[in-house]
């Protein structure tokens, strides 16, 4: 990502921001970091390696981004998927987030859940 940034925008000073959580999770603090940045004009830029990185809705957050005068760019675009494979990878993180929230990431019954959609998901190919 560093070597993306100087190549692409070579004067640019940068933050990096952080999150271990879902996509699907609407109160990560590095995402409210970087909207409360875009509120106070204090960047001009985000970047991240992959759209679903950023928040399952990339779309509404690159919007919102766009229209307090920030760019999105992405670094690495995945290969195209069809309708039926982004729709299983959703289902796949839905479930797997409500699962963590339900049981705990570190419960058996977790990885008893996330085992049989992986199953699944493995078997439907």
């Amino acid at each position: 990502m560093k070597l993306w940034v100087s190549k692409n925008l070579p004067s640019a000073e940068y933050v990096i921001v952080t999150d271990i959580a879902s996509g699907l999770k609407e109160n990560r603090r590095g995402l409210r970091k970087l909207i409360e940045l875009a509120k106070r004009r204090e960047i001009r830029a985000v970047v991240v390696a992959y759209r679903d990185r950023l928040t399952i809705g990339f779309e509404y957050l690159k919007t919102l981004f766009n229209t307090l005068g920030v760019e999105v760019y992405v670094v690495f675009q995945e290969e195209s998927k069809n309708y039926i494979q982004e729709l299983v990878e959703d289902f796949v993180e839905i479930v797997t987030s409500f699962a963590s929230r339900i049981y705990g990431r570190r419960s058996r019954r977790y990885k008893e859940v996330v085992s049989c959609i992986g199953e699944v998901v493995k078997d439907s190919n």
